[in-house]
């Protein structure tokens, strides 16, 4: 028999995303007495209620409502309502593809224990989505070498044990960025396994412009530096081991543009000078501020 899933969606002011997220869950090729969908509104300015009925009849849904907290305190919501053997998490700006639950669902049968995740694919037809998504393709080049030694894994697309989950304290309320790499990294440390399946496909209808992208690798280059600290008050790692991945210049920088028409190559690397100088900018800046963890920009949380 089939797992068990809990799927848990966070989302925040976006009914249309939200509506084809749901949408597509509606066509996930599972069994519908083996899932639940649980929908984690994370204070939208307007009620979702209108938003989820159409979908009641066709999924096991639950829409849960909680003054804004950000993404990761959505999500442990979301799990702590949650009735599955496994818990998988997408976002509502992502459409998982009918087979996406079955394959994430092979993974866990053969390795019950481990964490999974899958390939995401953009949906946006703009560079800077476009660059963004190559961004990704690029990190988990690095750390997803081995799939089946994979050390990160985006929020969007992944699954594990809910016992586990639990046991590893869930999703740091105090990042709103990173907090996806902080969860794999805790996984790890404490002997837990990470694989990367790429069947298990997702598309990710992410639109960004200029200001967007900026505002998006900066609070990401935030993010890096509280994980740093993170990582460093529990021992389970270091940045110079990271400074690996800035120095394979042929897989960050030369690698993105040879995946986009020539005549958009230039672009894309000058985009990916952009990302650098952003995500320098940011983890610099939360260096010199210090101070608090917690942002109320709920909007920008859910950018990515």
């Amino acid at each position: 028999m089939l797992p068990r899933f809990s799927i848990v969606l966070p989302t925040y002011s976006r009914p249309a995303h939200l509506a084809d997220c749901l949408g597509a869950l509606r066509r996930l090729d599972y069994p519908r007495d083996r899932l639940e969908v649980i929908v984690v509104d994370d204070g939208s300015p307007a009620p979702l209620d209108a938003t989820v009925a159409p979908f009641r009849a066709d999924l096991e849904l639950t829409l849960l409502r909680q003054e804004n907290a950000g993404p990761s305190a959505a999500r442990n919501a979301g799990a702590e309502r949650a009735r599955g053997e496994f818990l998988a998490f997408t976002d509502d700006d992502c459409l998982p593809e009918p087979a996406w639950l079955r394959e994430l669902a092979a993974v866990l049968a053969a390795d019950p224990e481990a964490m999974v995740g899958g390939l995401t694919v953009n949906a946006a037809p703009n560079l800077y989505s476009t660059t963004s998504q190559l961004i990704v393709d690029v990190v988990y080049r690095h750390y997803n070498a081995d799939p089946r030694r994979a050390r990160f894994l985006a929020s969007n697309n992944m699954a594990m044990p809910r016992r586990g989950f639990r046991e590893v304290g869930g999703f740091d309320t105090g990042l709103r960025a990173a907090e996806d790499r902080d969860l794999c990294d805790r996984w790890l440390h404490r002997g837990g396994r990470i694989v990367y399946h790429p069947a298990a496909r997702i598309a990710h209808v992410k639109i960004l412009d200029a200001r967007g992208f900026c505002r998006q690798y900066f609070q990401y280059g935030r993010g890096a530096r509280r994980f740093s600290r993170r990582r460093a008050e529990r021992a389970s790692g270091n940045m110079l081991a990271e400074s690996r991945f800035h120095l394979d210049l042929a897989n960050w920088l030369l690698y993105p543009p040879s995946r986009v028409p020539r005549r958009r190559s230039i672009a894309v690397a000058a985009l990916l000078a952009l990302w650098q100088g952003a995500n320098l900018a940011g983890f610099l800046w939360e260096g010199i501020r210090g101070g608090s963890d917690r942002s109320r920009d709920g909007a920008l949380s859910y950018s990515g």
